[in-house]
This record gives C-alpha cells, sequence and structure tokens, in this order.
C-alpha cells in the first residue's frame, strides 16, 4: 500500500510540474556568446542562473489580494474547535459503533495522504524536478510546497508536546490532558500535514477539480483518523486549521499575527534570509 501511495504521489508532482507555466527557464547560450566560462564548467547554482532581484527564487509573486491572519481568526478557529470538543465522545462512540472493514480499507488508503511517502514525495519530488529541469517558475513551487509543510509539521509536534492529550484509545474522556507527558493526540498529525499539502498544491496549481480532490482527500484523511480512533473530532479540526494557514502563510498568500513569508536569496555564495513584519 505505502509503494502505491509513493507512485501516486510521483504522478502528482510530475502532473504538478506540468500544470505550471514553463517560465525561468535557464536560456540556452548562443553560438556567439562572449562568455568565459562555459556552461560544463559552471556549478550548478551558475548554470541555473537563479534570478537574484532581491526577491526569493522560492517566494511567491506579490499580490494586492494577501489576507492577514489576525489574533481574532485564531480565537474564532480555537473558538469552533473547542464547541466541537462537546461532539468528540458521542461522535467517537457511533464512529466505533457502525465500524466494519470497507470503512477501515478507505481508512488504509486515504490515511497515507497524512505520511511521509506521499507528502514529502510530493514537495521534495517537486523541488528536484524544477533543479533538474532548470525550470525557476518549478522550483519555486516546490519551495512553497516544501516550506509549508515543514512548518505545519514543526508546529504540529510542538503543540501536540505542550498540550499532552491523550488519545481516544487510551481514554473514555476527550478532556484528558497531561501537558509534556508524550502523549500527541491535538492537534491530528495526519491531518495537518494532508491539509497543508492540499493547501500548497492546490494554490500552485490553481485549478478548482484539482482543489476539490486535493482537499476532498484532506478532508478524508481526517477522517480515517476519526475511523481508526486514533484521534478525536477537535484533533482533527484543529489539524485541518494549522495545515491550511502554513501553508498560506509560507506560500505568501496571507500573513500570520503580521508576519508574512520568508523570503529567501540564493546564490553560489550562499543563502540569505529575511522575514517580512
Amino acid at each position: 500500500m505505502a509503494r502505491n501511495s509513493r507512485i501516486g504521489a510521483l504522478v502528482l508532482v510530475l502532473s504538478l510540474a506540468a500544470a505550471i507555466p514553463l517560465h525561468g527557464q535557464m536560456a540556452p547560450d548562443t553560438a556567439g556568446s562572449t562568455s568565459d566560462t562555459s556552461i560544463e564548467s559552471r556549478s550548478p547554482l551558475t548554470a541555473y542562473r537563479l534570478p537574484l532581484t532581491g526577491r526569493s527564487p522560492l517566494s511567491a509573486p506579490s499580490s494586492p489580494e494577501q489576507g492577514s491572519f489576525r489574533w481574532y481568526h485564531a480565537g474564532a478557529v480555537l473558538g469552533v474547535v473547542a464547541l466541537a470538543s462537546l461532539l468528540d465522545e458521542p461522535l467517537r462512540d457511533n464512529l466505533q459503533a457502525h465500524r466494519t472493514s470497507t470503512k477501515d480499507d478507505i481508512a488504509s488508503v486515504f490515511r497515507h495522504m497524512g505520511q511521509p511517502e506521499v507528502y514529502a514525495t510530493v514537495g521534495l519530488g517537486t523541488l528536484l524536478v524544477g533543479l533538474a529541469g532548470k525550470n525557476d517558475k518549478v522550483l519555486r513551487a516546490g519551495g512553497r510546497i516544501t516550506a509549508g509543510l515543514l512548518v505545519a509539521g514543526g508546529l504540529g509536534v510542538i503543540t501536540k508536546e505542550i498540550v499532552g492529550r491523550f488519545r481516544p484509545t487510551l481514554t473514555g474522556s476527550a478532556y484528558q490532558f497531561k501537558p509534556f507527558s508524550g502523549h500527541d493526540s491535538w492537534p491530528s498529525g495526519h491531518t495537518t500535514m494532508a491539509f497543508a499539502l492540499a493547501t500548497s498544491v492546490s494554490d500552485e496549481v490553481k485549478s478548482t477539480p484539482v482543489a476539490v480532490a486535493l482537499y476532498a482527500g484532506a478532508t478524508l484523511t481526517g477522517w480515517s483518523r476519526l475511523n481508526d480512533n486514533k484521534h478525536w473530532l477537535s484533533d482533527v479540526l484543529a489539524g485541518a486549521s494549522l495545515g491550511f494557514t502554513s501553508a498560506k502563510l509560507m506560500n505568501g498568500h496571507w500573513k500570520v499575527f503580521g508576519v508574512g513569508a520568508p523570503k529567501f536569496l540564493l546564490d553560489p555564495g550562499g543563502v540569505a534570509v529575511g522575514w517580512e513584519f
């Protein structure tokens, strides 16, 4: 099953690369070029001619429609998650009472979207396709996708450790917490990564059918965690929110609490990083 998931992820990478316009490719040297260094003798970064124009090769173009995620938005999301927690135990009991082998089989397929064999393959695979094809557009897309996944995953791990919520397999109460204990139910990591992936790729491809398919897959990933009794409903909702927001931040579509996406400036001499406040 994991092998099939990796194959599916590779197909998604190639489809993503094909869907992105081929801009920013290295122009071939002409016969009359006066360059004193051949392409073959240059370093990979020099040969690629990264566009050092003062903005990140991995950042999204500036957009007047950039949104802002503020403290009151965070409060509203947490409020919804808190209200949803009232359904945690009833929903868990209902799902487990009606659990079937067919549902387990479906869950076993969709949980892979929240696992490294899919999201890491898509993120890193898109980066490698951009580098191998010397395509700046695809390289930037891969950078944004990978950055969104890294931020979502990192924040998810930190939050899990701080909150220390017990999984439903370990307790009958949805409100059992022990911070810094290793209990890691809130938020759902699979759901976080699935929604980070769906949001990142959807924003790059800009296709409604693709977005619908990706978000449907991410939603079913969240459902699989409920079906498998690995998470509470509020874990899944928190994970979806974290993944979505992390991707929007790192692809430059949102500022979060006034902070924009980091900007990387690469050249053969090194890497510079800046952050917009």
